[in-house]
């Protein structure tokens, strides 16, 4: 995930960290999957040791990794707070979401009422939101924080534990998800599909922040 060419029509890769793209989905949408949903997977279950009948609360749900996250979440079992702005929360419900909270009129501590077991954080909260969050979680329970650069709250006094995710590749992982996929069991959302000759376009309005959810780019003639 680290190399060069994002953009390249082809790529060569070593045939051990790749995965069979799923069947009941185009082959291009299928793109839409690997980073996104490996992040969500290895926040919940990897580091967040997620598990059947555990509360979870996910800020930042509405977007391409939140979408996975609460689906995966839902799927095992959890109970599932999401944060969503008006913009995402109908997709965010639809997801699998227990409770939506609008975080555009609502704090998030104010609106989450009972413990969770595992807080993720996916949004590029204030530092001071972001360090609520270990307020919410059980004593034992973990933030797992995937905006890096502020580093995730910890509280040692109650075990708490503050960890920062680096998503890493993982075939196997990729595999157990792209099965999930082709029993219906997880859905894969994509916003839009833009030729591979609008890149540049499309990267300026990323960073206008004009872009939402996840886009695949697509080669000429795919």
């Amino acid at each position: 995930m680290t190399g060069t060419g994002a953009a390249a029509e082809y790529v060569i890769a070593p045939a051990g960290v790749l995965a069979p793209a799923p069947r009941s989905v185009p082959l291009a949408d299928a793109a839409a999957l690997p980073v996104v949903g490996l992040t969500a997977y290895q926040a919940l279950f990897d580091h967040g040791k997620l598990t059947a009948g555990q509360r979870v609360l996910i800020n930042g749900a509405g977007g391409a990794v939140g979408g996975y996250a609460v689906q995966l979440a839902k799927n095992a079992g959890a109970h599932v707070i999401a944060t969503a702005s008006p913009r995402s929360a109908e997709a965010v419900r639809s997801a699998g979401a227990d409770e939506v909270v609008d975080h555009t009129t609502t704090g998030v501590a104010a609106a989450v009422t009972a413990p969770v077991d595992l807080a993720l954080n996916l949004a590029p909260v204030d530092p001071a939101e972001l360090a609520a969050l270990v307020t919410l979680v059980r004593p034992g329970g973990a933030v797992v924080n995937t905006t890096v650069w502020m580093p995730a709250p910890s509280d040692e006094e109650r075990d708490v534990r503050g960890i920062d995710l680096f998503v890493r590749s993982d075939a196997g992982q990729l595999a157990r998800l792209v099965a999930s996929i082709d029993r219906g069991e997880l859905r894969v959302d994509v916003a839009e599909r833009v030729p591979l000759a609008e890149l540049a376009a499309l990267h300026a309005r990323a960073a206008e922040g004009a872009v939402h959810g996840k886009v695949v780019v697509v080669p000429s003639g795919a």
